[in-house]
This record gives structure tokens, C-alpha cells and sequence, in this order.
């Protein structure tokens, strides 16, 4: 009965507009219920909600009404453009003609889908109570959506940052940062990239942050500023003990050996870039040169940067005297005794061993004829036999010392007598000439031809007696003992010498009382 009436009030309201009053009246009386409190200035005027025979219409005037709304369903975005209900008609979800008290947003804060809005709740966002962002009187949709309108106080750039808290934080907490410094000019990496921010954007101070490692590690410069600012041409951002300068390309002077752990400022005393060093190892090692400058400035043509005690001097090569046996583990400063660039050292035993010498010079300055460099005493190969004595008989196993009792050598004397004095049984009356009956082999061992070597045969009566029954008195080189009878047997002459001194014109050797008168 209801719809019937209403149509024809409207059918009267648009034939007759003076009779508008009248259908004003009539809608009062067939009104379903009071409106709401946000609708009750418009409780008199149905035109504005309902359109007669077009229910889609109504919600095309809900929609011109609430202007906000048809702006999101149209753009697809907040609740009613998200969730799809704006596809929908309003009365589906909203009926004003439940009485001024009445909520008719059938909302709950504990099943509303958030995602179905233009900000989905994420990370801590998603714990937050509704009440923190959506203020009491305030629409759901004029809650603000830029981070600096709920976190202004959580702002400890005091917004010199700007706005965009997103551009480094994210919604899991403040303290999540998700800037990408590689998008600066100054990319963090290495060590800087766990570093705080303000460790180098103090009081929150970003433009205008220095990028010169100086600016920042002046107090960790333990180069004290020698070595210039440009830290980046020797360290990197690893560490400042990772070293990335590359002495050897960059400098023209490889560092090998204990070079390569020396610490830089070890050489570098002054400003690395400024101070031009030498290249010569003395300029350096002067303090620690033993030969206090004797042996030149070369030091590498004997040293090498593995360090001092190894050298690669090749004396044999470079010098004309190989060093051998016992020279090749003596010092160098025990020959070279001045500056070896304008030293010049005789090479002959002599020279150096004029001292070691227990000849006295007596053998000459070729020691190497009978010693060699394994040590003075060591095989030592002289040949006697080239000598005007040569060793034969047991005179070959004597040791030298028992004819040489001095080192001069030449002051032992070659005759037998000279050595053999003590065992001369004669006592020198055959003479000092040894050799005229002995022989090396043995003094028992002696053959002496009287007749031959004398013209005086030893027969009869003197072939039995001994030698030292004519030989009465030493003898020097020189025999001078006749050989007339006289000579030896005066004293036996009973004659009294008065038959002269040729005995032998009457006598023979075999006895004086065998006369054989001739």
C-alpha cells in the first residue's frame, strides 16, 4: 500500500509542483524511521537519498553526496575502491532510517582487513592499536599516511631529513635502516658499511658530510700527517692494516725480502709524497754498516734484501781468487781491512800471511808449493826429493822435526855429522864425511874400499885391526895421515930409525919378524 502511495504522491508532485508541500507531508507519513544523526538535516528532503523507480539511482545520489567516496570507487583505491563493496549498492551495507543513535558502518576493529586499504599494516605496523593513527572524531580516511605525521616525535633528524622517513627506514622498526647509500656519491663499503650513522653525520648533520678519509680518521693517522691525506692511495676500506698500495708498481722499487715487512715509516721519515728517497740501500743502512763505510755504498753487489748475513758476493767469479777450504768461511774484514772499491790486495800466501809465517822467509813467498787453503797444517805435500837432499833409507820415515828443530828449515845442514854427531862412534878421526862408508839404510850397514879409495891395502897383520888404531885424531874434511910405516910404527922400530923410514924394503904386513929382504 505503501509503494502505491508513493507513487502517486510523486505523480502528483510532478503534474502539480504547487502541490510539492502536500507531498512533503505525505513522505513524513509513510517514512520507514527517524534517520541518523548525520543524515537528520536532510530528514525532510527524500529527494536527496531516494529517486523514485531507481534503486541503482539512489546510490548514484548517496554517491554525489559523499564525494570522497565515489572519488576512491572510481579510482580503485581505500576501502571502497579496494574491498569492491562500492561496486555494490549503499543501502547493502548502509541504512540511515535506523534512528538518531544508530551506527550504520557496520565496522569491526577486530576483523577489518587493512590490506583492503591504501595502507596495508606491515612489520611493526601491524601491532599498532587503531586509536594510535586513527584519532578520536577523525574519519578513518583522514588518517595521515606519511610517517612524519605519526613519528614526528621519533624523529631524531628533528626533520632536517625532510619528509620521506621511507627512503631509509623501514616499517619493521626505526632502527631497520634500508637506505641505500650506493645511490650517494660515498658508497659504504668494507668496514664503513657496519658503521653508525652518526659516527659520521654528527647531530644528524647530512649534507655537506666530508668524504676525505682524512676528514674523518685525522685522530687514527698514525703517520701523523707525513704521509699526506690521500689515505685511499695505501688503505681501503677493510681495514687500515689492509694495505692496498702497490710499492712495486707504483714506485719503481720492489720491496722484496725483509723489505716487504719493514713498516713505511721505517724509510718514509718524512712526507711520502713530498720526500724523495734514494734507492741505495746505504742511504738507509748506514748506522748498521760493520764495515763503517770501508767496503763503498754498493752494499748489494754482497747483500741481498733477505738480510745482511746472506750474501751473494761470488768471490771466486768477480775476483780472480776463488775462496776454498778455509778462506771460503773466514770474514771478509780478515783480508779486506780498507775500502774494497780502492783496495787493492796481493793475492800471494805472503801477502796476507806474512805473520803466520814460521819459515821466517826462509822458504819464500810460495806457500802454496807444500800448504793449501784446508789449513796450514793439513796435507801438506812438499817433495823432498826435489830438494838438495833427498830423502832415502830410513831418512824417508825420520819426522821432519827430528832433522829440522826449527821451522826456518834451511838451517839444517845436509852433511851426515850435522844430525849424527851424538852416534859418530870414530869421534871423527875417519873424518866428517859419513856417507863415505855409510848409507841411509842403516850405520851397521857400511862398505869402504881402503885399497881403492885410499891406495893403501889393508892386508897381513892390517887387515884385522880397527880403523881407529891408525886413525888417532879427528879428522876435518881432509885426511892427512901418511902412509909410510913410520907414521904409525916408529915406536916400534927396534933399529931406532937408523935404517931409514921405508920399512917395507925388509918387513911385511903379516909381522915385523918377517924379514923379506928385497
Amino acid at each position: 500500500m505503501s509503494r502505491i502511495l508513493l507513487c502517486v504522491i510523486a505523480i502528483v508532485a510532478g503534474l502539480y509542483p504547487a502541490a510539492g508541500a502536500v507531498a512533503g507531508v505525505i513522505e513524513s507519513m509513510v517514512m520507514p524511521g527517524r534517520l541518523v544523526q548525520g543524515h537528520a538535516r536532510y530528514e525532510s528532503q527524500c529527494g536527496k537519498c531516494h529517486q523514485p523507480f531507481s534503486k541503482q539511482g539512489q546510490s548514484r545520489l548517496c554517491l554525489d553526496c559523499h564525494r570522497k567516496v565515489d572519488e576512491d570507487v572510481r579510482g580503485n583505491r581505500g576501502f571502497h575502491g579496494r574491498s569492491g563493496v562500492g561496486r555494490k549498492k549503499c543501502t547493502s551495507c548502509h541504512d540511515d532510517h535506523l534512528g538518531r543513535d544508530a551506527n550504520i558502518m557496520e565496522f569491526s576493529h577486530e576483523t577489518f582487513d587493512h590490506v583492503q586499504t591504501d595502507y596495508p599494516l606491515r612489520g611493526a605496523h601491524a601491532l599498532a592499536q587503531c586509536k594510535g593513527c586513527h584519532k578520536a572524531g577523525k574519519k578513518f580516511r583522514d588518517a595521515p599516511h606519511e610517517c612524519v605525521s605519526c613519528h614526528r616525535m621519533d624523529d631524531v633528524h628533528k626533520g632536517n631529513l625532510g619528509r620521506k622517513c621511507d627512503d631509509c627506514h623501514a616499517e619493521k622498526a626505526w632502527k631497520k635502516n634500508g637506505f641505500d647509500h650506493g645511490k650517494t656519491d660515498f658508497p659504504l663499503h668494507g668496514r664503513h658499511a657496519g658503521v653508525a650513522c652518526d659516527s659520521c653525520h654528527e647531530a644528524q648533520r647530512y649534507k655537506g658530510t666530508p668524504k676525505r678519509c682524512n676528514d674523518c680518521h685525522r685522530f687514527n693517522d698514525v703517520h701523523a700527517g707525513r704521509f699526506g691525506t690521500g689515505c685511499a692511495g695505501c688503505h681501503n676500506e677493510k681495514g687500515w692494516k689492509k694495505i692496498s698500495f702497490d710499492h712495486d708498481r707504483n714506485t719503481g722499487y720492489p720491496l722484496t725480502g725483509r723489505h716487504r715487512v719493514a713498516s713505511c715509516a721505517s724509510c718514509h721519515t718524512g712526507s711520502t709524497f713530498r720526500q724523495k728517497l734514494p734507492g741505495n740501500c746505504y742511504s738507509c743502512h748506514r748506522d748498521v754498516d760493520q764495515h763503517k763505510g770501508a767496503y763503498g755504498k754498493q752494499c748489494e753487489s754482497c747483500h741481498v734484501t733477505g738480510g745482511w748475513k746472506k750474501t751473494r758476493f761470488d768471490h771466486d767469479q768477480k775476483t780472480g781468487f776463488p775462496l776454498r777450504g778455509r778462506h771460503g768461511k773466514i770474514a771478509c774484514t780478515a783480508c779486506h781491512r780498507g775500502e774494497v772499491a780502492h783496495e787493492k790486495l796481493g793475492t800471494a800466501c805472503s801477502d796476507c800471511h806474512r805473520a803466520d809465517d814460521v819459515h821466517e822467509g826462509k822458504q819464500g813467498k810460495k806457500c802454496g808449493r807444500c800448504h793449501n787453503e784446508g789449513g796450514w797444517a793439513q796435507k801438506v805435500r812438499f817433495d823432498h826429493g826435489l830438494t838438495r837432499f833427498p830423502l832415502i833409507g830410513l831418512h824417508a820415515v825420520v819426522p821432519c822435526e827430528e832433522c829440522h828443530l826449527s821451522a826456518v828449515y834451511t838451517d839444517t845442514g845436509r852433511e851426515c855429522i850435522d844430525c849424527h854427531r851424538k852416534d859418530d862412534t870414530h869421534h871423527e878421526r875417519l873424518g866428517d864425511r859419513c856417507a863415505t862408508c855409510h848409507n841411509p839404510n842403516g850405520w851397521s850397514l857400511w862398505v869402504f874400499d881402503h885399497k881403492a879409495r885410499t891406495g893403501f891395502p889393508l892386508a897381513g897383520g892390517h887387515a884385522g885391526i880397527v880403523c881407529e888404531s891408525c886413525h888417532t885424531r879427528p879428522v876435518h874434511r881432509t885426511f892427512t895421515i901418511s902412509s909410510s910405516c913410520d907414521s904409525c910404527h916408529r915406536k916400534d922400530d927396534v933399529h931406532d930409525g937408523r935404517f931409514g923410514r921405508y920399512c917395507d924394503r925388509c918387513h911385511n904386513t903379516k909381522a915385523f919378524d918377517q924379514v923379506e929382504i928385497r
